[in-house]
């Protein structure tokens, strides 16, 4: 099945699991949870791959359900995965089996479900490696490190006949689902621009040094695809998300969920046309090497898909303007001719007019939903029930990466030079309102722009079904990495 008629599947059966939950409080949010089994033969065999942070999530929502049994926790810091075994028995009644190298628990073919929350740099590998060894999937966002990664996982998943779904819960929420399917049914007018927003405070990790790698993690295997660098960052758990070798910045850590809600909106499915981005690591030197503020700027043709990513430090004194866009922090705002549309969480919306009258209220769900849609995908064997399928992931993740393609091949200008360089592209953003709106935001963190000049990045044309830039060789290079043996992505065609 396409994407296209995947989705139309989709819309269909989200029209009425989101009728169904209107219709009755007392119906469960999503009809799987009726179907489970307590029966020994029939639990679902799981372990979790990255325990530190969100693969927590994974095990309390899956071990919400009666037909799963963890029976591996795997995680390279040994400590980590220790504790967090102790809690899973603590849950379940059973402890499973601890192990630092996932391909250890690849050769046991008793395990149905490899779930993935490791950073960023291992998601695609350890992703691809679990189709090979039969298992399905559910990988966190951004699904991939680089472009070329997620549609290797996309091919794996297809040649084996696997499921794979994507971290990206709000797919599931029924109070999204009827805010995205408003947006796209007319309830806004035409839809001119999708604006993501990250407005995050980020504070700085901390001077580059060289720091030693905590005793209880293998570090080979933690830095498995990427090279065997010595660490240059204080904390070595979570602060790798702002280095480019391991993570994507906060357009790959938050903002990749706020991507995936506008492609969804726009009915986009495939790569923008064209790119560019725009921003830099303002206000402290350290060992981040990812923007801390950025505009990224895709054109769909009729329709823009904008994000923007603020993450200094902020006091209460600053302007509201500094702080949210319409009311917004962390979500997504559709303007449209006849209106606009402000998403502010992961479960829903709030419509409104041109005059700013609120027109409609949607809301409901919560990550529940989605580890239940992806057992129900498991059990039936049909990976076209996923709300969130590892294409979609796909794409929404690459979205984010050429859009820091486009920041990394840039150059350093004067606010006027930037300005001058974004009204040249075809867009229906009002780049100008945009740029305001982000110098602004700098002056109210006392950043010097005479100073601290804006880094911009080519206008990188896009042929958006090959997945590949066009006439820039320096850009397409950038759509893989190179790999260390043997923690190698396979290419095209290799799966």
């Amino acid at each position: 099945m396409t994407l296209k008629s995947r989705r139309q599947f989709l819309e269909q059966s989200m029209f009425a699991s989101a009728a169904a939950v209107a219709a009755s409080s007392a119906v469960p949010l999503m009809a799987e949870e009726e179907k489970q089994s307590s029966s020994p033969n029939e639990k679902l065999r799981v372990c979790t791959v990255g325990v530190n942070g969100r693969g927590m999530s994974h095990v309390g929502g899956l071990l919400n359900r009666k037909d799963i049994e963890y029976t591996y926790i795997c995680d390279c810091d040994s400590d980590v995965a220790g504790r967090r075994a102790q809690q899973v028995a603590d849950k379940q009644g059973k402890k499973p089996q601890v192990v630092t190298d996932i391909r250890k628990v690849l050769e046991d073919d008793s395990v149905d479900i490899i779930t993935i929350a490791t950073p960023n740099h291992w998601h695609a590998l350890a992703a691809i490696w679990a189709l090979q060894a039969g298992k399905d999937v559910y990988v966190e966002k951004p699904v991939s490190h680089n472009v070329s990664e997620g549609r290797r996982i996309v091919e794996a998943a297809a040649k084996y006949n696997k499921i794979c779904q994507a971290g990206t819960q709000s797919r599931s929420n029924p109070g999204m689902i009827d805010t995205i399917n408003f947006v796209k049914s007319g309830g806004i007018g035409k839809v001119k621009v999708a604006r993501g927003l990250c407005y995050k405070p980020r504070a700085s990790i901390g001077p580059v040094g060289t720091y030693d790698v905590p005793k209880s993690v293998d570090y080979d295997l933690w830095a498995g695809p990427a090279s065997l660098d010595p660490p240059t960052r204080k904390r070595f758990h979570y602060d790798w998300h702002w280095q480019w070798p391991y993570g994507n910045g906060d357009l790959g850590n938050q903002g990749i969920h706020q991507m995936d809600m506008a492609r969804w909106g726009l009915g986009a499915d495939e790569l923008s046309s064209q790119v560019i981005s725009y921003g830099g690591r303002f206000d402290y030197e350290d060992a981040g090497t990812t923007p801390n503020t950025q505009v990224i700027i895709h054109n769909y043709g009729d329709a823009s898909l904008v994000f923007e990513v603020r993450g200094l430090v902020y006091d209460k004194s600053l302007p509201e303007s500094s702080k949210n866009y319409k009311g917004s922090r962390i979500g997504v705002i559709f303007e449209g001719t006849d209106g606009y549309v402000v998403i502010p969480s992961y479960n829903g919306g709030t419509a409104f007019d041109k005059d700013g009258k609120k027109i409609k209220e949607f809301k409901g769900g919560g990550d529940q939903n989605h580890y239940n849609n992806f057992i129900s995908a498991v059990r039936s064997r049909n990976a076209d029930s996923l709300n969130g399928h590892i294409e979609e992931g796909h794409l929404s993740s690459a979205l984010c990466h050429t859009g820091n393609i486009s920041y990394q091949l840039g150059e350093t200008v004067s606010t006027g030079e930037c300005l001058e360089r974004l009204e040249a592209i075809e867009t229906t953003e009002n780049v100008k309102a945009t740029l305001d709106r982000f110098t602004e935001h700098l002056k109210d963190n006392k950043v010097d722009l005479a100073k601290d000049k804006i880094q911009i990045g080519p206008n990188l044309k896009m042929d958006g079904k090959a997945e590949t830039f066009i006439g820039n060789d320096a850009a397409n290079a950038m759509l893989t990495r190179e790999y260390r043996k043997p923690y190698e992505v396979p290419a095209e065609g290799k799966v």
